[in-house]
């Protein structure tokens, strides 16, 4: 009787992680949303500033993404004045700390009658300011890797995956009218991987990174491309 030896493991596991390879390509979304109140189309000597939304319970958007929104903006042929957000937040202290922040755009004006604030506001020539909420966080994962090491020679085996989402909204204040500009939210979904044939090979899907650039391009387009007001419009990814 000839005995048939079942599949080895690898023999299994790396036809699947080859698909699963080929389709990593395509495995990140990205949506962008745009809300428009009023027309921005901003002069060169007014600027914005990027803070962290105010919350009630939970965690603000990461220093980390604000700092990358802020230096895309700030950079490249179309770059606008933004001004450093911690300086504006010091230079206006207390009004726009966290606790005493306005909820509301025509917060602005009761601030702004303080004796001072509108001077101090001038000076820093912030026209804008966008308040920055989200996170990113991982949503999905699965699959198995196994490492180990003997004398001479070490390795892993398996496939390992993870999925993550950035999903970031920027409101924008006009302080000089003292309402809603508008308001520009992005939405990336993507697929990681580490692939496990003798040596770990992953394969990251950069959600946060494609998040800041989407940001950073819509604002760039709400400010200085005008657009219609009262139109909200998505933008498939790829």
């Amino acid at each position: 009787m000839e005995l048939r030896q079942p599949p080895s493991r690898p023999a299994v596991a790396l036809p699947v992680a080859a698909l699963c390879l080929a389709l990593l390509p395509g495995c990140m979304t990205a949506r962008i949303e745009e809300s428009r109140e009023l027309q921005t189309k901003i002069a060169d000597h007014e600027a914005v500033v990027i803070l962290a939304k105010p919350q009630i319970e939970g965690a603000t958007a990461e220093d980390g993404f604000m700092d990358c929104v802020s230096g895309n903006l700030g950079s490249g042929s179309r770059k606008l004045q933004v001004r450093d957000n911690d300086k504006f937040v010091d230079q206006l202290f207390p009004w726009f700390e966290p606790g005493t922040a306005p909820t509301r755009p025509e917060g602005v004006t009761s601030v702004l009658s303080r004796p001072g604030v509108s001077e101090r506001i001038a000076e820093t020539g912030v026209r804008y300011i966008v308040w920055l909420d989200g996170n990113t966080r991982k949503t999905d994962g699965g699959g198995s890797l196994a490492c180990g090491a003997a004398p001479g020679a070490a390795g892993c085996i398996g496939f390992g995956w993870w999925e993550k989402e950035s999903a970031y909204e920027a409101t924008i204040w006009d302080l000089k009218q003292a309402k809603s500009a508008g308001s520009v939210g992005t939405n990336v979904t993507g697929t990681s991987a580490i692939v496990g044939a003798v040596v770990p090979l992953p394969f990251i899907a950069r959600v946060e990174g494609t998040a800041c650039n989407r940001m950073a391009e819509q604002l760039r387009s709400f400010f200085q491309g005008g657009g219609e007001v009262t139109a909200a419009a998505g933008d498939p990814g790829t």
